[in-house]
């Protein structure tokens, strides 16, 4: 966070790596370094670019799979080097700020609102200190969302969204290759077997360029910042309740923005 603030501060505009800071707080100060400034600041969440993602939220829009109910989702990696920045508490380290805040995002995003409670369970490196393993359970007004996430464990990724009449599924939602294509499969519940399963191939193209696009777009006033501040800090308000929901034991709700 204090990188954004000097950049905005000798004139940049900055598309800032996720998570935008540590805290709600934090990232409520840069709101104030936007205006001050006059410069563009962004959270760069590149899935929000792909145009397979636009696909799947047209789909949820346009009633293919129903009301929406379910999102629900698994991020995971193996990485434990006491030296890497995610292994570091006091610069933010830990899997829930590091790979959680995708299926945050992407979950807020798809059901267009904020969740009104949220709880979550971790574990911690009993050498590190981060958190390595987390279960989250967030309350929409229309529906819910679940995920997983794993900084300890094997590789995998995969989103589901249900609904009252279909269900999509997104391969390797979040790292997308950007060597071949990425599909979808949307599915109308027919049976259990695959029967009603339609596979949806999306060109291969390379998400951190459209986002960095995107961003160029809105900053010369050709459209508008994909994840702005308000968006960002929403998100964060998210995550600092799921680390309070860890240490309470209840369900805990997101500071309003």
């Amino acid at each position: 966070m204090p990188w954004t603030v000097r950049a905005a501060e000798a004139g940049k505009h900055v598309l800032c790596e996720k998570p935008i800071a540590c805290s709600a707080r934090e990232a409520r100060e840069l709101l104030k370094v936007r205006d001050r400034t006059g410069k563009e600041i962004g959270e760069a969440f590149m899935v929000r670019t792909h145009p397979r993602w636009h696909a799947v939220r047209e789909l949820i829009t346009s009633g293919r799979i129903g009301h929406l109910q379910l999102v629900s989702g698994h991020f995971s990696y193996y990485r434990r080097d006491p030296e890497d920045i995610r292994s570091r508490v006091d610069w933010g380290g830990g899997v829930l700020l590091d790979v959680g805040c995708y299926p945050t995002t992407l979950s807020r995003w798809l059901f267009d609102e904020e969740p009104d409670a949220v709880v979550g369970v971790l574990d911690r490196d009993p050498e590190l200190g981060i958190d390595r393993l987390v279960s989250a359970l967030l309350q929409f007004p229309s529906g819910q969302a679940n995920f997983t996430c794993g900084g300890q464990l094997v590789p995998y990724q995969r989103m589901q969204l249900l609904g009252t009449q279909g269900r999509i599924e997104v391969e390797i939602p979040f790292n997308a290759p950007d060597d071949r294509p990425c599909r979808i499969f949307v599915d109308d519940g027919r049976d259990l077997v695959g029967g009603g399963i339609e596979t949806i191939d999306f060109p291969a193209v390379d998400q951190y360029e459209l986002q960095a696009d995107r961003f160029s777009e809105a900053v010369r006033g050709l459209g508008r910042v994909p994840v702005p501040l308000e968006d960002a800090i929403n998100n964060m308000a998210v995550l600092d309740a799921l680390f309070r929901s860890a240490e309470t034991g209840r369900w805990e709700k997101p500071s309003e923005f």
